[in-house]
Parts: C-alpha cells; structure tokens; sequence
C-alpha cells in the first residue's frame, strides 16, 4: 500500500516503511532494557513531576538519526527535540516519544513505551508502540488492522458503565483547579463502574483499550507524541476515538477519549468535566 505526500509529490510504500520501523524500534527497545535496573540521571523540565532521563534522550536521537539516513526530506517531531513553536503540516512527519511513561522507567514500574505515529498529509499511516519491558509490540498500518506482538487485536463491546473498567492520568501537572477537576472526574466514574486505574503512560493506556483488557481511557493535558501512534493503532482495532467533548479528535489539543463503543463513550461524555491545556508548541 502506497500514500503520496501532496507538499512533496513523494509516492511512499507504507509496507516498506513499517518493515523498517519493526527493524529498529526493538534496537531502541534493548537501550530502554538495558537502562531499566540501573540509577537514572534525572533532569527536570516544567516541575518536579516532569522530567527527563538519559534514556529519553538517547533513545530519540537514535530513533532520529536512523530514520534522517533513509527518509531524508521527512520532518520530526520529538518530544526531547521540540523546544519551539512547529509547525504540523501536510510533509511526510514522525512524531515520536522515546520513552512514554518516564516517571514510571525511573520508578522501575514496568509501563512505559517508545511512542512512533508516521503522519503524511496531516493523517496517520503507521502506528507502533512498544513497552521493551513487558515485550508488547502494538502496531498498526492504514487500513491494515491493528496488532499486538503480531496478533490481531478487538476492543472489548462493553456499552454499559456499571461494567466497564476506566483508565485515565492526573498528568505531570500540580495546578490545583486542575486537579480538583480531575479527582472529581475520577470521583464521579468510580461511583458507577468497575474500577479507575492510572498506568502512567498514555499511549499504553491507549493500546489496551484497543486490545480489549480496558474498556476506555481519556486524559487532559497531554501532547502530540503521547496521542499520534496509539490513537491510530486504536482507530484500526475498531475502537471510538474522540475529543473528551464528543468532537473529532485534534491531536494538537492535548485530550484524548478512547472508547471500546460509542455508547460507553457517550455515558462518560456526559459525566466528565473538562481540563483545558495550552497548545504552545504547535502552529496548527
């Protein structure tokens, strides 16, 4: 399968790509592993919540400068790299987060993920997620279904509530409004579904839904390279992806829904209240 970058005129066999991504993303994987035991150089970014480790780092400049020696006219946007306002356009782009979930790679906690969305015309073509720690692959290609470790996977068909089991974040951020929002959203759920659990790693929170052993997940505040591949792999798998709003999802306005149906989505629409985040790195 084949997709032509209207800005460039590039024609770009998808099935090529993807083998390629396959080839590297467990190299970076085993960088991740080797790291996981040992004591992490932790630099903050925005708060003391918010950080970045070694790993991150090197795992994204490995990731970069692999892909720069094949697809030499294709954009980046790195979580590590992207210090100033960029621009999403229709380019050929690779939106990557090197280690999704840091705070749980330092912590030891075994949830974390190197995040790779390919975009092209503004839309998604190639999804891959890997936890190197767990060995969960999910990936996806347009129009292709979606995969964990190579097999198939569903979302659950829970529509009812009282049935589901939740997944959402309080984030990195310590403002209060904002926090007092999102305990009173976790609050209201926990009243009347199964459970509430927060991982710590969006685009795994993502996956399992799309693999069936969640049934929804949405968070706020959340950016670019935590959203691209997985809600992708979920759109493939058969899951309803959203604004927390009910509107078509923006990957540039840091929110998410993902839901195994649209009836269960439509029930937790109507219960949460909205957190609402600047979109400071990215001209639309």
């Amino acid at each position: 399968m084949s997709v032509i970058a209207k800005e460039t005129g590039e024609k770009i066999n998808l099935n090529e790509v993807y083998a390629f991504l396959l080839e590297i993303v467990p190299k970076c994987g085993q960088i991740i592993r080797d790291a996981y035991f040992k004591e992490k150089n932790v630099t903050d970014k925005q708060n003391f919540a918010d950080f970045v480790t070694e790993t991150d780092t090197r795992v994204e400049k490995v990731l970069i400068e692999t892909l720069k020696e094949k697809y030499l006219t294709h954009d980046f946007i790195g979580e590590e790299s992207t210090k100033e306002k960029v621009k999403f356009a229709d380019s050929p782009v690779w939106i990557i987060d090197p280690v999704d979930g840091t705070t749980n790679f330092v912590h030891k906690f075994p949830y974390c993920a190197i995040s790779i969305g390919f975009y092209v015309n503004r839309e998604p073509q190639i999804g891959v997620v890997y936890n190197p720690i767990r060995d969960e692959l999910f990936s996806a290609v347009k129009g292709q279904g979606a995969y964990l470790n190579g097999r198939t996977i569903f979302p659950s068909n829970v529509k009812e509530l009282n049935k589901s089991l939740i997944i959402t974040e309080f984030g990195s951020g310590r403002e209060e409004n904002q926090l007092n929002i999102k305990v009173n959203n976790m609050r209201a759920l926990i009243e009347r579904c199964h459970g509430v659990r927060c991982l710590g790693s969006s685009a795994l929170n993502t996956c399992y839904v799309a693999s069936g052993a969640s049934d929804l997940y949405y968070e706020f505040g959340i950016h670019i390279w935590d959203m691209a591949a997985a809600t992708f792999i979920a759109k493939e798998a058969g899951c309803v992806v959203l604004d927390p709003d009910g509107s078509e999802l923006n990957i540039l306005n840091r929110r998410v829904l993902v839901s195994a149906t649209k009836e269960l989505a439509d029930k937790v629409i109507s219960i949460i209240k909205p957190v609402f985040y600047d979109t400071y790195y990215f001209i639309s």
